[in-house]
């Protein structure tokens, strides 16, 4: 199974045994595409915290399922209620910055926060259900209006393909389907738009080399990998037309935060006049907070993840330390564009500017 394919899913329930819940373990990407069994909630806590699944939306979509399995493992407890919010508990405290986790989990919890006992399981299946439908339709159309901007730089420049920058993985990875930032370039390139995308390796866990790359492959896009301070470079030289990010979370004013190195992208992209676009589901968006820098928690994470790096040896994945013994190492896994750096948010229900106006123009409900 490839993304290439329509019917392209990155969590699933197991044919013919709807206790076990499916992933790609990504940690495997490029080299060998692996499926693992999520039999318990504490398999999703480990899949969410240990990256086999990464991207907001696919992480608030795992825990949906794993409340799932938390709700199959309590059945015939004591108190079947208290071990599901124990559970969600326990997955809400993975990882700190994408915001869609904690909506997933408080969406879910509150489903069945009057349910009998007897009912919890096929409650929390639909909704997780719903969470992954209402992704993909979500995915769907940020590309529909993402690829109207695609189409407008094209007009302008015709004979050439649209150079795009992307940084870490946004993609149908990242997501349930189609992805978010490529979910534009991928209807472009069906639609005989022609594109090119510069792709960032994005250390320390090289989504863009390991995941982006593999994406576009399979999907026929043309792509090039470059190292993440080479962009830069490109857009000095005018070798990149657009820039399209995603984000794990934004605030009601379009502050964004995604992968480290996103924010220097940002400000070379101002530099050099190019429009930097970041797309992203509404489900992102976390309305209770106004100022990113101050307000958005940022993860850091295991220093082995920066002194070391996994690749293939002789057909064997092997990790590597790349650093001298005993060197202090940093490990920001994110940081914060300002809104006043970022040309548009591309949604589900078109493109707004990122501002708390511009966003509420879409999304009026949040006034």
């Amino acid at each position: 199974m490839t993304n290439s394919r329509a019917d392209f899913r990155t969590i699933w329930l197991k044919n013919e045994d709807d206790s076990i819940v499916q992933i790609i373990d990504q940690r495997q990407l490029p080299h060998d595409y692996v499926v693992a069994d999520l039999t318990n909630y504490r398999d999703g806590a480990y899949a969410i915290s240990e990256m086999l699944v990464r991207g907001a939306p696919l992480i608030g979509a795992t825990a949906a399922w794993s409340l799932y399995l938390a709700g199959l493992e309590a059945e015939g407890t004591a108190n079947p209620r208290r071990f599901i919010q124990q559970a969600a508990a326990e997955l809400a405290a993975t990882r700190p910055t994408a915001v869609n986790l904690q909506w997933a989990v408080d969406r879910v919890l509150a489903v069945i926060e009057n349910a009998d006992d007897n009912a919890l399981p096929s409650l929390l299946r639909s909704e997780a259900e719903a969470i992954c439908y209402e992704d993909s339709e979500i995915s769907r159309n940020i590309g529909s209006h993402g690829l109207a901007l695609i189409e407008a730089i094209a007009a302008n420049i015709p004979g050439r393909p649209i150079n795009i920058l992307t940084h870490c993985n946004a993609g149908a990875l990242a997501t349930i389907a189609w992805g978010t930032a490529t979910a534009p370039i991928y209807m472009a390139h069906a639609k005989g738009v022609p594109v090119h995308v510069w792709v960032d390796e994005t250390r320390p866990r090289n989504q863009g080399s390991q995941l982006t790359a593999w994406e576009l492959g399979q999907r026929g896009v043309p792509h090039t990998l470059i190292v993440d301070n080479a962009g830069g470079h490109l857009m000095q030289h005018g070798q990149v037309d657009l820039c399209i990010t995603g984000t794990d979370r934004t605030t009601r004013c379009g502050d964004v935060a995604n992968k480290i190195g996103t924010y220097l992208k940002a400000l070379a992209a101002s530099d050099n006049n190019i429009p930097f676009y970041v797309a992203l589901p509404s489900t992102t968006i976390d309305w209770k907070i106004r100022n990113g820098v101050q307000e958005i928690p940022i993860e850091q994470r295991d220093a082995r993840e920066v002194s070391h790096i996994v690749g293939m040896v002789d057909g064997q994945r092997k990790e590597v330390c790349t650093t001298a013994n005993n060197t202090p190492v940093s490990n920001y896994a994110f940081d914060v564009t300002p809104a006043r750096l970022v040309t548009g948010l591309i949604t589900e229900r078109g493109v707004c500017a990122a501002s708390e106006s511009g966003l509420l123009s879409l999304f009026p409900e949040h006034k």
